[in-house]
């Protein structure tokens, strides 16, 4: 498994590999992931091959310019270069630094799994077939991050740094596996990335429903609601939550919001914090374990997803599996995994935080709605997302592109003979 930006703490990517590759090694797999800096978080009998970077975004010394010592190769070169001119490298860097190392050990693999590299170093042969896995097209994330520019130098920022997405466009064209996440992330893989329907698969991840479970003996902290914002992006729609939150605390004072994720010093969610004055009231926790987190989300009486897209969710999964009541939006992907509004969960416009704040006062004075609709999320997702099912689904489409090679290469070997039986 190949995975550019791996670490678990920085979204969803990370996740994925996490969990994806444990379970794959528990049907008796050998599994190894091949990553860059955040270097992946994995569990036991899952390999780790460190495929180092320049590492130009690690804290506390962001978008650094390296020592002259630590240039290696003209892909070092690439990467600064790159970085220098506003661009984002670590795709188009990371596969041709993964095509280099795949090169030198060829033949010791079945099967090659990328997590949404798209880089043009993965194209041709690698000497295994590949599998790409797309969770959905970072297109979105440039169109709503245009959206949100509000300069004609801040949109030119935002083009430049999404520059690597056309380079993405390109690769994904040429695949003949694709995985995605959910039906909707399908349908915008054909739609923003042109890739042809019948090449992509849909295989639905999950939660680790053994941590993610109810615990009765955990006490709900009255007013608590719980958000996962691994990045303040206008995509995650945390500014709308906050908005919210103002709403809700008129009527009910003990409302209190906990985000896991990095409290913003500036842009648009720092700006609605000090406009509603809302400082106390918002708690930003980092770098915590998934047992702590299970544990955060357990105490809460409300989960929220407040994303204006998303191209499955995570977050939602793992609150329905501890049983905690979820309101989410309907934005991409989150009604395949949250379900029907009223029968597992509240849904909600992405963008509304009026209708966000009526959904969260519902819940917040209703304990019977939220014990109905926490119990039938768990339900949902013990019967529908849970990452053995996700290893089960992953391996089957394997097996598809290694019998889809080897009838490549029959063929490829038939028509030689033909041709030469022919002179």
């Amino acid at each position: 498994m190949l995975t550019y930006k791996g670490n678990p703490f920085c979204g969803g990517q990370g996740v994925y590999v996490r969990h994806l590759s444990r379970e794959l090694a528990r049907l008796g797999h050998t599994v190894e992931v091949i990553g860059a800096q955040p270097y992946p978080v994995l569990d036991e009998g899952v390999t780790l091959t460190e495929l180092p970077s320049l590492d130009l975004y690690r804290q506390p010394d962001p978008f650094r310019t390296p020592g002259r010592g630590e240039y290696r190769d003209w892909v070092d070169m690439l990467e600064v270069a790159t970085m220098w001119t506003g661009g984002f490298p670590e795709p188009l860097t990371f596969s041709l630094r993964a095509r280099r190392h795949l090169a030198a050990r060829r033949g010791e693999f079945d099967i090659v799994h990328d997590n949404q590299t798209l880089g043009y170093g993965l194209l041709g042969d690698l000497g295994a077939p590949l599998v790409t896995t797309v969770h959905h097209p970072i297109t979105v994330d440039r169109q709503l991050d245009l959206d949100a520019a509000r300069t004609r130098t801040a949109r030119a920022s935002v083009r430049r740094w999404y520059g690597f997405t056309r380079m993405q466009k390109r690769v994904a064209r040429r695949l003949p596996s694709v995985l995605t996440v959910s039906g909707s992330s399908r349908q915008e893989i054909t739609d923003h990335l042109g890739v042809r329907q019948d090449r992509i698969h849909v295989v639905h991840i999950g939660a680790d429903t053994g941590l993610f479970s109810p615990d009765p003996s955990v006490p709900q902290v009255p007013g608590r609601i719980v958000t996962t914002s691994s990045a303040d992006v206008p995509l995650k729609g945390l500014v709308y939550l906050i908005e919210a939150l103002a709403k809700v605390r008129t009527e009910v004072p003990e409302a209190h919001l906990v985000v896991v994720g990095k409290r913003p010093e500036e842009g648009p969610v720092a700006d609605a914090l000090a406009r509603f004055g809302l400082s106390s009231a918002v708690e930003f926790v980092k770098g915590i374990s998934d047992a702590e987190l299970a544990g955060l989300v357990r105490g809460a009486q409300v989960a929220c997803v407040p994303s204006l897209y998303e191209g499955f969710s995570l977050p939602a999964a793992e609150a329905m599996a501890t049983g905690t009541p979820l309101v989410a939006t309907t934005g991409g992907a989150i009604p395949e995994v949250a379900g029907k509004d009223g029968e597992t969960c509240l849904a909600v416009a992405p963008g509304d935080a009026g209708a966000l704040a009526a959904a969260l006062r519902r819940l917040l004075a209703d304990a019977g709605l939220r014990a109905r609709l926490g119990a039938a999320g768990r339900e949902r997702v013990l019967r529908n997302f849970t990452w053995e099912q996700a290893a089960r689904g992953t391996a089957e489409h394997y097996r598809a592109a290694i019998a889809a090679q080897a009838r490549a290469s029959r063929d490829e070997s038939g028509s030689a003979r033909a041709a030469c039986t022919a002179r």
